[in-house]
């Protein structure tokens, strides 16, 4: 783009790093009227509002997202320039996935397997609870959260869930454990139980179970994440109620056994975005394939 105007970029890129226009101004020393004509200028230059204004605070709306990505490489691209003549910086995409902290962690690699070792994408991928990634997607922070329930959707908020794998769920323990012959029942009246917490859908799915079966089981621990479980599981603490693709590992190696699969349970994920009318281009090769 012959006419583009590189400044007027660079005070955007400043801005939109520092959170503050006040800030920036007095970093560059200039006036903040100054910066605020250059991003004016480039604002219509691209067609579209880069920030808008809530309170005194300064948000990127969509389109500065986008331009934001764009300018972390240019300005990146220069600085290996500048560090190097002998290397050509690779153009790099940036995707931004929230993850929900409980999540398994293998199921996340096979999410993010075809970009996974690729040179020309970063991925920056964060964990916390689902409002935080929920509330970091609808400020374009995040482009996609890993879930395993799909938030409500509504007329304010335009979340997309995209059903990813839905994933049966077994008892699992050492082997030590598992001596056979055993059924499912006689497993769950003798042997003590690792469980997901009462408010998730396992669970739920778990307590229906043994009612019906007339079973008060022993629960040796109550834990919030899947990798925990899996590691009690791996020390013999108990026989651990969650989907194989977790200790998909282990199950391969022999540390862990599957025991039986418990009926009319399963864990459902989803992949979340928000309609956006510039969405981030990796996403179709993480969203447009069979079921992992």
């Amino acid at each position: 783009m012959a006419d583009f105007n590189y400044h007027h970029l660079r005070y955007f890129w400043a801005v939109a790093h520092d959170g503050n226009l006040t800030r920036t101004a007095e970093r560059m020393n200039l006036s903040q009227s100054a910066i605020s004509v250059q991003i004016k200028q480039l604002e219509d230059h691209l067609g579209h509002a880069l920030f808008e204004r809530r309170g005194r605070q300064l948000h990127l709306t969509e389109a500065g997202r986008i331009t934001l990505d764009h300018a972390d490489t240019i300005f990146a691209a220069g600085r290996e320039l500048v560090g190097t003549l002998r290397e050509t910086g690779q153009t790099r995409q940036t995707i931004r996935i929230g993850a929900l902290a409980t999540l398994s962690r293998n199921f996340h690699i096979e999410f993010l397997r075809p970009i996974l070792g690729r040179g020309d994408v970063e991925v920056i991928l964060r964990s916390a609870s689902a409002a935080d990634l929920l509330g970091a997607l609808e400020t374009l922070n995040l482009d996609v959260v890993l879930i395993n329930q799909p938030p409500a959707r509504d007329s304010v908020t335009h979340f997309v869930s995209h059903r990813l794998s839905e994933q049966p769920v077994s008892l699992v323990g050492p082997p030590d454990r598992l001596i056979a012959p055993f059924d499912l029942k006689s497993l769950l009246e003798t042997q003590p139980v690792i469980l997901p917490p009462p408010d998730t859908g396992v669970r739920i799915g778990f307590d229906a179970l043994t009612d019906r079966l007339g079973i008060r089981p022993q629960i040796a621990a109550e834990v919030d994440d899947m990798a925990m479980m899996r590691l009690l599981a791996r020390d013999g603490v108990g026989l651990a109620v969650l989907p194989p693709i977790v200790v998909q590992d282990e199950l391969s190696s022999g540390r862990l056994v599957e025991a039986d699969r418990l009926p009319g349970i399963s864990e459902t994920f989803y992949a979340v975005t928000l309609k956006r009318r510039f969405p981030n281009p990796l996403l179709a090769e993480l969203l447009e394939r069979p079921e992992i």
